[in-house]
């Protein structure tokens, strides 16, 4: 029997290993020339540059993925964990740094803000690591988690202990009163594509990942889908680049072919769909399928980005790996955003060494191209935060190039929005009403992010095993 996965994201790259280490058959149709989706680099002047992700976090997830193949992760890639997570700057230059260690942090924060502000962080960072412990299991591991089986899964005071019906801008004003520091813990938001102001205060759970570890991929963060990659094929996975899906078969109602874009029929018994679910509710792999994704309204799209690739001369402000650049007023700037560019942006800088810089800037999802005024605000914010940047040899992407790159997203960058305490539980999980038909990648559950979308990957194989053992005489 013969598994066909559509995509070799993380979630499709993931989901072939964990069937072909319990010996399935697995193909995996690509449409880009390579494997990895979002990780792969963007190539320019004769040097390689990250383009989406940047770093790795939540580690164990590639550990458990390389044991199930019986190796090692550790073998098979050079990881060095971030000292300083990030730096973050405001108009005017005033800088703070976040460490790896948490009393660094602490004391880095009482010397920015006060000691008030320091027992805050305090507090907010004990509060994020309730939430992410109390949710790791629960939640992030488990394959169709509902609010019932949450709650019944938890103890009363960690189910009021996650805080789903605040809005996390509201908790971050009961740690923090320095607005500045509103600021830099709300950006945990925007991993996943959502505002500060809508989302739940249970994302503080990300600024726990994110103090629990931050790893640079020696060779990029294409390094690490170069190493999945391989470890897919020593395990027998067939990969097939250039080669998109356009049509799914079904026989008596159940997924029996792919057919992908030079006609060829790919016969299965079962299709893993790592691609933006939204794809499969528009019909774009056949009429029968619509109910099988989830289409977010306008309303409920996660952001999109304007971002740069680019050697770049620069002074001013010392960068670090991560550096951001806040704008004046966030609630301002989100208020912008639901209708269009910011006009004082926050900007993201990824400094790659040897003069390469990935550059982002928020956007909505819609197809929106760029300008040079687009540009210039993401460099005038520069200037007020006391860096003076030359771009040269750019490349550039918008809302409309992620929208072309993935069919039916609008742009969007993170599938579903979480905005509201429901909207977790609203991604699309990895089975499907369609026999043989699963769900892989950022926009189902768990959510974004490379460690989710491969989380994502392990529970459709898992389902799909689950449900062949069910059909064995």
């Amino acid at each position: 029997m013969t598994t066909v996965i559509i995509g070799a994201g993380a979630g499709g790259l993931a989901a072939a290993i964990a069937l072909a280490a319990k010996g399935e058959a697995v193909t995996v149709l690509e449409a880009q020339s390579g494997a990895g989706g979002k990780l792969l680099p963007v190539h320019l002047g004769g040097s390689q540059f990250d383009s989406g992700p940047t770093v790795l976090t939540m580690r164990w997830v590639f550990e458990e993925l390389f044991q199930r193949a019986g190796e090692n992760l550790a073998d098979n890639l050079s990881l060095q964990p971030l000292h300083t997570l990030a730096r973050h700057f405001w108009s005017g230059g005033q800088m703070l740094d976040l460490f790896a260690n948490g009393d660094e942090t602490r004391d880095a924060i009482g010397n920015f803000a006060g000691l008030a502000e320091a027992r805050g962080y305090q507090a907010f960072a004990k509060a994020a690591k309730r939430i992410h412990q109390s949710l790791l299991q629960p939640f992030l591991k488990s394959q169709r988690p509902t609010p019932w089986s949450l709650a019944a899964s938890m103890p009363l005071g960690d189910v009021l202990g996650i805080n789903p019906f605040q809005t996390y801008w509201n908790a971050l004003s009961t740690y923090f009163k320095d607005p500045r520091l509103q600021q830099l813990f709300g950006r945990y938001t925007t991993y996943c594509g959502s505002s500060p102001f809508h989302a739940p205060a249970t994302l503080m759970l990300v600024a726990d990942v994110e103090a629990s570890g931050v790893w640079r991929v020696e060779g990029g963060m294409a390094a690490l889908a170069t190493a999945v990659e391989n470890l897919a094929r020593r395990s027998g996975v067939e990969f097939l680049f250039n080669c998109s899906a356009k049509q799914i078969e079904t026989t008596s109602s159940r997924v029996s072919a792919v057919i992908d874009n030079e006609g060829n029929r790919h016969p299965c018994t079962s299709v893993i769909f790592n691609g933006d679910s939204t794809a499969l509710a528009d019909g774009l792999l056949g009429d029968a399928f619509r109910k099988a994704g989830a289409k977010p309204s306008r309303q409920n799209q996660s952001l999109s980005a304007f971002t740069w690739c680019a050697t770049t001369q620069e002074s001013g402000a010392k960068l670090e790996h991560h550096t951001v650049f806040f704008s004046d007023n966030y609630k301002n700037e989100f208020a912008a955003l639901e209708k269009g560019p910011a006009p004082d942006p926050t900007v993201y800088l990824c400094d790659q060494g040897q003069g390469r810089k990935l550059i982002l800037i928020n956007a909505p999802a819609r197809a929106q191209v760029f300008s040079d005024e687009i540009e210039n605000t993401m460099l005038r914010r520069l200037e007020k935060s006391g860096l003076t940047m030359t771009l040269q040899n750019v490349f550039r992407r918008s809302p409309q190039d992620f929208a072309t790159l993935y069919p039916a997203t609008s742009g969007a960058l993170y599938g579903r929005a979480s905005h509201g305490w429901l909207a977790t539980f609203q991604r699309p999980q990895a089975r499907t009403k369609i026999p043989g038909l699963y769900l892989a990648g950022g926009s189902t559950h768990p959510g974004p992010g490379v460690p989710m979308a491969a989380l994502a990957g392990m529970r459709a194989a898992e389902a799909l095993l689950q449900d062949r053992a069910l059909m064995r005489p």
